[in-house]
């Protein structure tokens, strides 16, 4: 017979990702030697029982959370959730949320659990919903499991408190928590990258207007960071190409394209967010340098090809995104 007819017992789905760290919460202190505070992140599939999933992947009941517990000193919970609230709203607007479509939301009825409880907020195009959670929890979880589990969930804390100038000893660790969907923010970065603008070109009589559309990502988080484009699909500039592709393979996610005019193949990769477009032409040929055109401002510059993996990989760096943190 079918599963659901069988006597096994019933399976459940886990709503979070949070069990798995809370059960391994001593063994991944011991063995990574952690100390207080620190915390424990973790990216993975979550269910829910919605009723009616809608408005594209923003509600959906099977999506993909990434959680982070993040384990303080009994007493300084507060200081702690006021750090994560700033700090990951700083991520979300160094990806390229604008701070004007960001919000907090303060939880007005708390879980039985919560200490606080705030959500950030993004401004879609069907309004202002939640993106990430960001919760004080107290010690409710880890005392939970070490009551169930009769396996202590305490952790020894040798630093000396100045008001006893004795060690804080023994604790079960409070938890300020934040809570991302994944598929949210990748709704909410395609919202914001996805953008029209309006080109002139020519002069007098013979000026035209246009729309442009693309996809302006983060340079860090766009899937392709640079196309190569012979002029030509000949005289050894095809070759040439393939040279850099190979050169610079390794370090980037890269396509060469070679069909349809030039316009066309920019358009394209406009439209899949590509920050730089390498042209490989007749000087290149003379001389080892390519004409790079910025995705954003269309501005184009010459460069020797030596200096391609330094210049790309400054602009698509995740240095660039931790720096604003």
């Amino acid at each position: 017979g079918s599963a659901v007819d069988s006597d096994a017992p019933p399976v459940y789905l886990r709503p979070e990702t949070a069990q798995g760290i809370f059960v391994n919460f001593l063994n991944v202190q011991k063995s990574a030697r952690m100390k207080i505070p620190f915390g424990i992140a973790q990216i993975g599939k979550a269910f829910r029982n919605e009723i009616v999933a809608r408005q594209f992947i923003f509600r959906m009941r099977e999506f993909e959370q990434m959680e982070m517990q993040f384990f303080v000193r009994p007493g300084t919970e507060g200081q702690w959730y006021d750090t994560w609230k700033a700090t990951r709203r700083r991520f979300h607007e160094a990806l390229g949320l604008p701070p004007s479509k960001l919000r907090f939301h303060d939880h007005d009825k708390l879980a039985h659990y919560a200490k606080a409880a705030v959500d950030i907020e993004y401004e879609f195009p069907f309004g202002f919903k939640e993106m990430e959670g960001i919760h004080s929890r107290g010690d409710f979880d880890l005392t939970q499991h070490q009551n169930l589990s009769r396996k202590k969930q305490q952790y020894f804390d040798n630093d000396i408190d100045e008001t006893t100038g004795k060690p804080y000893g023994n604790y079960v660790p409070y938890v300020v928590e934040t809570s991302v969907g994944a598929d949210r923010l990748f709704l909410a970065t395609l919202c914001e990258a996805f953008q029209e603008e309006t080109i002139t070109e020519g002069e007098g009589e013979e000026q035209t207007t246009k729309t442009r559309t693309l996809l302006k990502l983060h340079p860090a988080v766009a899937p392709i960071k640079a196309a190569i484009f012979p002029l030509v699909r000949k005289d050894g500039m095809p070759e040439k190409a393939q040279q850099i592709f190979d050169d610079l393979r390794f370090d980037f996610r890269l396509v060469i394209e070679d069909k349809d005019a030039i316009g066309k193949r920019y358009t394209r990769q406009d439209l899949i967010g590509t920050p730089f477009c390498i042209v490989v032409d007749g000087q290149t040929l003379e001389d080892d340098t390519v004409t790079v055109r910025d995705r954003d401002t269309r501005a184009q510059v010459r460069m020797p090809i030596s200096a391609l993996r330094a210049y790309i990989g400054e602009a698509v760096s995740f240095k660039t995104v931790f720096a604003k943190l």
